[in-house]
Formats: structure tokens, C-alpha cells, sequence
């Protein structure tokens, strides 16, 4: 008998509190709650992980070990499972060789169509692939770019040899090439390279016949400082590592290869044309220009490999990704569209039964443009799939068959059913969605002055038109726009012509022992707290270090690798989880060990560690809402969104001279509860007189905002000038994406019915 519903018992994955819920399947449910509730750990880390982990098992062992791992979720019972398909927000692509239309497939038909009809004829479909030796062009190795020595980095003029004139890692004095270039006789150690003679520095840098100009006598086998670090860092088939990553990135720079120009491809491929276009050009067309160049191949005997490709153009203009080009990097792309990306290959698959598990779908999209999802979301469920969405936005709420609502509170707060049922039925809720759902917040009427002004001049990034706003100091501005109308464009101006602190939507950077605190930086100020108190090295405080129990290296837990079976995590037998040594565990602080502070709540913290450094940067954690979180866990089991607000808690720290602030999207993974505490963040920041920018799509945060800068008014070419600067309550009556949306979003227009306003 078949299932027609997840039935869950007993869940108990990092917050759930024992929780029971049956999900209906072949319906399109939307899980909701505030952040840190619980939502993802019941829909990612429960049903994904034990329908991957089932999956998995019906696959022979050696297949097994190169499948991807799931942890299994902690749960009594589950059942009515499906394969289940995750489009997460994870960056497509890691490597310079995948774009948009390698990750699409889209290439491979283009390369296909050319390979087929081009003038001259060229030869099979590979001839025109960048990533095969036949098509790639040889002087790039395919990559469109070539990386090349920032010569003028390498040198500290001012400094001689021996006081590190030489900037590069291992060429200064101790280095284990400084002897090669200070000992040789050659060259004076002492003198700073300032006042050295031009011949000298180049002698120094290429060697070879530069030195040999110089008249005196140099080892036989001589290397200049550049030959040396292209030899070591750039022709070696080493994989590097993050340190030779990192000096890599600080003493090159990138160009446009001088061979094909950024097509990628060797000579032929490049000069074969279809419809008098090169298939380099048709990759930098925008995607919707590109599906209506190729509906004019007429000819009959490719007319399946038209077909196909327009359908994936069309699908990515469908999702509101048109103003995209094939040739984009996909390391270039948000999150946001990255998942958009993903979606494409679902758009045609006869694949049906299958669970669709999708993280906050609107991500990044203007309020125009998230029906084109919505209607994709259904697409997917009408085919006999089920379709279950975490997300925040009511317009999304509004079209599910059901709602579920996790919480009521964050953390230990959370991990409950606190709703099940239609979203008529939540806008009347005594939860914190339903009450979210009921409150709407005005326009600002009474905006702040700004105390002088950021004048971005005449900027041409991307698909800026030549603009120049003004951007006032002093108070919250807001940039907004369609997705790819030119707002991240006009951010990254801003930083380049003024100084700014900039926090993005790359995600933190997270290892096994990571914490809020070792993030934050307050590691420090309490190991010193308990080594001041007890007169012992601040070493033994730490996990990584002198303090830190034998047997598990300071984890608190043993990793086991059972091969193809997933690997098996038990605590530490020697110190029960608790990281240290027991002599460490003698000392406190108001009765309290090192291993008792890693479980304080952000608040307790606060309240119990006589330290004024320690509250002093807790308390931004507690001031974005994450006051509940425990000192010592796993930043890998946080949440977008709280993972997002441990890293604005970092980087908004207190200055002394006003600072200029840039976010991109903060409310990426907020409950709209958590808006309001983001909100008062910001006005904190703009109150001690600070210049808050942010890119964002929240209609309450532009709302709320003091000025506003609209782009647009469409994505790509079609955007890229400014449509609005001033007030919020004064941006009425304009035919625009943003003014309508903002008129849509009146309290007595329902969300159900908002796009057909919004549009």
C-alpha cells in the first residue's frame, strides 16, 4: 500500500524535542519558524539525510565509498520515504573551468549545434569544448585567462635584503631562499633597494641576461626572484596548498589571455560561425537574447538540438535568470542564483515520486520575481513529486498546501510542532509567524538627515550606465533593484571609491572546532580569564593545545572510519566529551571549568564571566538575536541564518571614527520576527553615527529605510541606470518593479494575491 505521507516519530536531530509530524506527500508544504527553530534540522538533517542514507545502502560497497556520506538523523520511526533531490544554496562549481553554461548543459548543445553547421566546418562537438585538449586554446590551457607575476609587489623598496626587502614567503632574511640572492656576492644586503641602480633591481628580480649585464660575477646557476616564484608557485603540478593558494592570490594578478581573448578556444573553434556569430559570442550574449538568435536555425537535420537548447535557455529565463550568459563563471554567481542554476535540470526531468528539498528559494530575488519560482515550485509538485520548502517569504506561505511551523523559539527554545495546516489558518495564529503574518510595518515618514555624503562618480562596472549617486552619511540607505539590475555593481563602487566595511553572503568558514566564541575571537580573553585567576599558562586553556586530553586531540569525541559504512563518532572515553585534561578541569571561575563555559548561553556568558573584554564582545551576538546559542557548539550546526548573524555580530563591532557599513541581503535566512531584531541592529549602528548600506530585497527593511537608491528597471542590459533616489515615502505612482512592489505590500493587500499587484 503506498505511502501518501512522511511520517516521522520521535525526532531528535541537534534541537528537535522528540518531535512527531506526518508530511503529505505529492503536495508542495512550506516548513517556517524563526531562526534556529529546528525547520532545517526536521527537513535537511532528518528526511534528506535518512532518504540519502537509505539510498546509499542499496548500492554495492565500492559504489557506496564514492557516494556522498549522510549522517543518520536521530529518530525513532520515519517512513514513506522517496529519493530525494536537495537544491540547496551552495556555490555551483568550485574551479575556473565551470561557467553557466558547462553547469547547465546548455554548452553541450551549442557545441553541438556548431559542430554540425558552422562555417568553416570544424570537426566533432569537442573541437569546440574549452575543457578538452582538441578545442582548448594552448596558450591558456582553456581558462580565458592567464595568470601572471604582480612584479611590482615583490619588492619593499625601502628595505634592504637583510631588513626583508623581498616580499616573497621563504626570500627573506631566514627565509630558505634568502641565501641565494644576499650571500652570492652580488648584491649589497645592507642598502636599502631604493637607492640600488635600476640594472641592479632587474639583475635581482630576471637574472639571466639582465645580471649579466651588470658586469660582475654571478653563480652559474643563478635564478631570478620571478623565474624562482613562477617555477615554485605557478609551473608546478603540485596540488597547493592554502598557504602557496594564499601567495598565489597576493603577488599575481589575472589577465585576459592575449591568444583568444577570453574565448577559451583554440584558433579554428574560434573563427567558425553560425548565423554569422562566433560561438564565443553567442556565450557572452545574455541568455534571453541567445534562445532568440538560435530560434532562427531553421535547418531540419539539427532541429532536436535546437529544440533542446532553447528549452534550457528558456527554462533559465523562466527562473529569472536571463540576464545571465553562458560564458559566466559559476564562482561569480550568489547563492541565490546558484540554486536557480540547479533547478534548470529539473525543469524537463520525467522523473516523478521523487522529494524536492529546496532552502529558501527567493533568496536574492526581487519581489517581482519571486512568482516565476513560485509557479516552478508547483510545476515540479504537479508532476507527481513532492515538494517541501524551507523559506520565510509569505508569498511563498500562501501558495503551499500546507504549512508547518517549527519553534516556537530558537535552539533549546525550539524544535516543536507548533502549527500544521492551511496558511489561512496561520495568518490567525498565536505563533510567532502567524503574529508576524498579522503585523505590518509603515513606511518611514520621518527619516533621518544625513550628515554629508558618498558621491559614487560615473561608475561603468558591469552594466552600469555611467552613474553617479549620491549615497548620504550617516543614516540607512538601502540599494534595490531586480536581480541583476545592477545593485552588487554599484555596492562594489562604492567600496572602491570610499572606505568601507563590507559584510557578504560568503559563507563562514567553519571547521570540527569552530565555535561562535573561536570566531568571534573571545577564545583569548577567556583563556586568559582563567590562567589570570590561577597563575597557569593561558595554554592549558586551550583544546588545541597543552591542555587538551591525549586521547582525542581535544575534539571531545573519536571518529572511527568504518570505509563504505558511514563513519561511526562516539565521546571520548578518557575525558567523557569534555576536551580536557583533568588537572585542566580543576581550575574555575565562579565554579565554573573551561568545559562548563563551552555549554553557557551566549546571555549567561554574559552574566558570569567577570571580564569586561568577554561581555563586551558577546553581547553583539545577544544584540542579533543569538543570545540562546552555547559558547562551544559546532558552528556546523547552525543554521543559515544564525550563521549569517555570527558573522555580522564579528564584523559590526564598535569604532571610534564613523564607518561605513555594506551588507548584502542580511535578512538571508531571517524569520520575519528576526527583521525586527536586524532592524534595530542597524539603527543602533546609524545612531553612534555610523553610514549603514545594505542590498536587499526585504520589503520591511526598504520600508524602513531613511533613502533609498532603485535600479533597473530590468536585469542585465535592460538595467544598470538609476530609476529612483530619495525617500521612501515619496517613491509613489512610478511604473517600476520596486514602487509597485512596495504598493503591493500595503496591509490590506493579501499575500495571495500581492504579484498580480507586484507585476
Amino acid at each position: 500500500m503506498a505511502h501518501r505521507s512522511i511520517t516521522i516519530r520521535g525526532a531528535r536531530t541537534n534541537n528537535l524535542a522528540g518531535l512527531d509530524v506526518d508530511v503529505p506527500r505529492n503536495r508542495l508544504v512550506v516548513f517556517v519558524g524563526v531562526s534556529g527553530s529546528g525547520k532545517s534540522s526536521l527537513v535537511f538533517d532528518t528526511i534528506a539525510a535518512e532518504a540519502g542514507h537509505q539510498l546509499n545502502e542499496t548500492f554495492p560497497p565500492f559504489a557506496r565509498n564514492r557516494l556522498p556520506k549522510w549522517a543518520r538523523p536521530e529518530v525513532e520511526h520515519i517512513g514513506g520515504l522517496s529519493p530525494v533531490m536537495v537544491l540547496d544554496q551552495r556555490r555551483v562549481g568550485g574551479n575556473a573551468r565551470s561557467t553557466v553554461g558547462t553547469t547547465t548543459d546548455a554548452w553541450t548543445y551549442l557545441r553541438l549545434l556548431f559542430s554540425r553547421l558552422s562555417t568553416p566546418r570544424v570537426g566533432e562537438s569537442h573541437r569546440f569544448s574549452f575543457n578538452d585538449p582538441a578545442g582548448m586554446c594552448p596558450t591558456c590551457s582553456g581558462l580565458g585567462e592567464v595568470v601572471l607575476s604582480a612584479v611590482d609587489r615583490f619588492l619593499d623598496l625601502d628595505r634592504s635584503l637583510a631588513q626583508g626587502a623581498i616580499r616573497l614567503p621563504g626570500f627573506g632574511a631566514g627565509g630558505y631562499w634568502y641565501s641565494q640572492y644576499a650571500d652570492i656576492g652580488t648584491f649589497d644586503r645592507d642598502t636599502p633597494l631604493r637607492d640600488w641602480s635600476r640594472q641592479e633591481r632587474e639583475a635581482l628580480l630576471y637574472g639571466g641576461e639582465a645580471a649579466a649585464k651588470l658586469g660582475r660575477k654571478t653563480p652559474k646557476a643563478y635564478e631570478g626572484v620571478v623565474d624562482r616564484f613562477e617555477r615554485i608557485y605557478l609551473h608546478t603540478s603540485d596540488n597547493l596548498s592554502e598557504r602557496k593558494q594564499e601567495t598565489i592570490r597576493r603577488f599575481t594578478r589575472s589577465a585576459v589571455c592575449p591568444e583568444c581573448h577570453g574565448d577559451r578556444l583554440d584558433e579554428a573553434a574560434r573563427s567558425a560561425t553560425v548565423l554569422g556569430r562566433t560561438i564565443g559570442e553567442m556565450s557572452r550574449m545574455e541568455v534571453t537574447e541567445l534562445a532568440e538568435l538560435v530560434r532562427a536555425v531553421t535547418s531540419a537535420h539539427v532541429a532536436p538540438v535546437v529544440a533542446a537548447l532553447t528549452d534550457r535557455l528558456s527554462a533559465m529565463t523562466t527562473i529569472g535568470l536571463g540576464y545571465l550568459s553562458l560564458s559566466r563563471a559559476t564562482t561569480t554567481l550568489s547563492g541565490g542564483e546558484s540554486q536557480r542554476i540547479k533547478m534548470v535540470k529539473h525543469l524537463g526531468s520525467s522523473l516523478v515520486e521523487m522529494t524536492y528539498i529546496v532552502d529558501e528559494p527567493t533568496v536574492g530575488l526581487h519581489p517581482s520575481d519571486v512568482e516565476s519560482v513560485i509557479r516552478l515550485l508547483e510545476q515540479l509538485r504537479d508532476r507527481g513529486n513532492s515538494v517541501l520548502v524551507v523559506e520565510h517569504d509569505p508569498a511563498v506561505m500562501a501558495r503551499a498546501d500546507q504549512v508547518v511551523e517549527v519553534g516556537p523559539g530558537a535552539g533549546p527554545d525550539g524544535g516543536r510542532l507548533v502549527f500544521q495546516g492551511a496558511f489561512a489558518q496561520l495568518r490567525h495564529a498565536d505563533t510567532p509567524t502567524g503574529r508576524a503574518l498579522a503585523r505590518r510595518r509603515p513606511v518611514n515618514r520621518d527619516p533621518r538627515p544625513g550628515t554629508g555624503s558618498l558621491t559614487v562618480a560615473d561608475a561603468i562596472r558591469n552594466n552600469l550606465r555611467h552613474v553617479t549617486v549620491d549615497v548620504p552619511a550617516g543614516v540607512l540607505t538601502v540599494f534595490t533593484g531586480v536581480a541583476g539590475s545592477g545593485k552588487s555593481s554599484l555596492a562594489a563602487e562604492l567600496v572602491a571609491q570610499h572606505p568601507a566595511t563590507v559584510i557578504d553572503q560568503q559563507p563562514v568558514g567553519v571547521s570540527r572546532r569552530s565555535t561562535p566564541i573561536t570566531y568571534t575571537g573571545v577564545a583569548p580573553a577567556i583563556r586568559r580569564l582563567f590562567a589570570t585567576r590561577h597563575g597557569v599558562p593561558v595554554s592549558l586553556f586551550s583544546a588545541n593545545s597543552a591542555g587538551a586530553c591525549p586521547d582525542c586531540g581535544g575534539l571531545g569525541v573519536i571518529h572511527t572510519d568504518l570505509a563504505f559504512m558511514d563513519g561511526q563518532e562516539v565521546a571520548c572515553g578518557t575525558c567523557q566529551g569534555r576536551r580536557f585534561t583533568p588537572d585542566v578541569l580543576g581550575y574555575t571561575v565562579d565554579g565554573l571549568s573551561i568545559a562548563d563555559v563551552d555549554g553557557l548561553t551566549v546571555d549567561q556568558a554574559v552574566a558570569r564571566l567577570p571580564a569586561r573584554q568577554i561581555a563586551d564582545a558577546l553581547r553583539h551576538l545577544a544584540d542579533v538575536g543569538l543570545g540562546y546559542l552555547r559558547l562551544g557548539q559546532s558552528l556546523s550546526t547552525l543554521s543559515g541564518g544564525e550563521c549569517q548573524r555570527v558573522k555580522i555580530a564579528k564584523e559590526l563591532r564598535e569604532t571610534d571614527e564613523p564607518t561605513t557599513y555594506l551588507l548584502d541581503e542580511p535578512t538571508t535566512g531571517l524569520h520575519p520576527s528576526d527583521v525586527d531584531t536586524l532592524l534595530r541592529v542597524l539603527d543602533g549602528l546609524v545612531d553612534r553615527g555610523h553610514t549603514v548600506v545594505v542590498i536587499e530585497h526585504n520589503l520591511d527593511v526598504i520600508r524602513r529605510a531613511d533613502w533609498l537608491v532603485d535600479l533597473g528597471p530590468g536585469p542585465g542590459r535592460h538595467g544598470g541606470t538609476v530609476l529612483y533616489e530619495g525617500h521612501v515615502a515619496d517613491y509613489t505612482d512610478r511604473a517600476t518593479p520596486t514602487c509597485r512592489a512596495l504598493a503591493s505590500a500595503e496591509p490590506d493587500v493579501d499575500p495571495r494575491h500581492r504579484y498580480a499587484v507586484a507585476r
